[in-house]
Order: structure tokens, then C-alpha cells, then sequence
């Protein structure tokens, strides 16, 4: 039964963990935004999100929990991410790239996207608990 569910939710879950990382870069570049020499950074969703399904799928190797209280790993793909610097549209005296409308504007939307693959997986529970209890 849990192979299923992982099946049928797997998806949403690398999808929303990717969002949340997402969230973190995005929230950090926003916190760095007076940061002289910082360089605003992401990572390109998509591309993680195909590294991370092939790494969940069924042929990726499980590493081994030899005690109870070990937490699982999570798949590679999602731990090294590649984060890449934002070219930036405008230039600033002390050499630092965040630009603030874009990166709320990033901010905001993967927030949006979040919520959202949230909505998904709630209707997903309540539609399998519905079938369950018949």
C-alpha cells in the first residue's frame, strides 16, 4: 500500500520540497539585498524537478537505515541543487545583482505554485481516503 501512495503522491512531494528550496534561494537573496558584491541566485525548476523524479524512481538505489531513530536521506537530486547566479538587468555601484521587483516577483510566484501543489496533494488525500472508506 505505501508503494502506492508513494506512487500517487511522489510527484507532488518532490514538487513541493523543490518549491520550498526554491523559497529559501529566493529568501536570501531578498535578506542580501543590501549585501555589497552579493550575487543573486536560483536554480532552474524544471531542470530539478526531472533530476529529482529520476533519482525517486524505482531503479535509484535506497540507502540502507541500519537503527530505528536514522532519518531517511533525501534523494540526491534534491540535495544538490545547482544553484546558478541571476545575470542582472541593471547595474549597482557596489557590484551587488538583486533586483528587488524581481526577486518579489519570483518570491511571489513560486509562493502561489506552493499553495497550490499544496491544494493538489489535500484533494489527492481526500479523494484516496474517500475510495478507502468506501
Amino acid at each position: 500500500m505505501a508503494g502506492r501512495l508513494d506512487e500517487a503522491l511522489g510527484f507532488y512531494e518532490n514538487a513541493l520540497r523543490l518549491r520550498a528550496q526554491r523559497q529559501q534561494v529566493l529568501a536570501s537573496n531578498i535578506a542580501n539585498a543590501d549585501t555589497p558584491h552579493f550575487k543573486a541566485r536560483d536554480f532552474d525548476f524544471a531542470q530539478a524537478m526531472q533530476a529529482a523524479m529520476g533519482a525517486s524512481s524505482p531503479a535509484s538505489p535506497e540507502l540502507a537505515r541500519t537503527h530505528a531513530g536514522h532519518l531517511a536521506a533525501e534523494p540526491a537530486a534534491l540535495s544538490a541543487i545547482e544553484l546558478k547566479p541571476r545575470q542582472s538587468q541593471q547595474n549597482s555601484f557596489d557590484g551587488n545583482t538583486v533586483e528587488m521587483d524581481r526577486e518579489r516577483s519570483a518570491f511571489t510566484e513560486n509562493a502561489l505554485r506552493y499553495e497550490a501543489g499544496a491544494t493538489l496533494v489535500q484533494s489527492k488525500i481526500k479523494g484516496i481516503l474517500s475510495v478507502i472508506q468506501g
